[in-house]
């Protein structure tokens, strides 16, 4: 009997890559941002905060990231999959950590590995910053 289980997940140097390339988009934008990646487990892998980048934004970053590995899909597609439920729209509301909007990316196709988050700018600038994340490791 097999006990322990191998889990893939992300290294340490491809987490530092994936969150140098988000800030490199971000400061080509002019935007501040702050940008987290995180194994599948959640565990806090790499995290960047630009200077200027809001300190509130620190912990939507990470959470962002936990969020899409917990899953495995991007944060923006959460009110999409809970739709009209209102009871999953409380229930869900009450977890911790948990974020429906925009910058949260998982990171890995299939089996994914972890997650990349981004919180600073516009829902849609945190995610293309991610995006370029990803692209940076080639997984965009």
């Amino acid at each position: 009997m097999q006990v322990a289980a191998a889990i893939p997940g992300i290294t340490a140097e491809a987490a530092a890559a994936a969150c140098t390339a988000a800030v490199a988009h971000a400061t080509a934008r002019g935007w501040k941002i702050n940008v987290a990646v995180v194994d599948r487990g959640g565990n806090l892998m790499a995290f960047l905060r630009m200077p200027g980048a809001f300190i509130h934004s620190i912990d939507i970053a990470i959470d962002k990231a936990y969020t899409a590995a917990s899953f495995g899909f991007p944060t923006k597609a959460w009110m999409g999959a809970i739709g009209h439920d209102d009871g999953m729209k409380f229930g869900f509301s009450n977890q911790p950590r948990l974020i429906v909007f925009g910058g949260g990316l998982p990171i890995g196709e299939g089996e994914w590995i972890g997650g990349i988050g981004v919180s600073g700018a516009s829902e849609s600038e945190d995610e293309e910053c991610a995006r370029a994340g990803l692209a940076a490791i080639g997984l965009a």
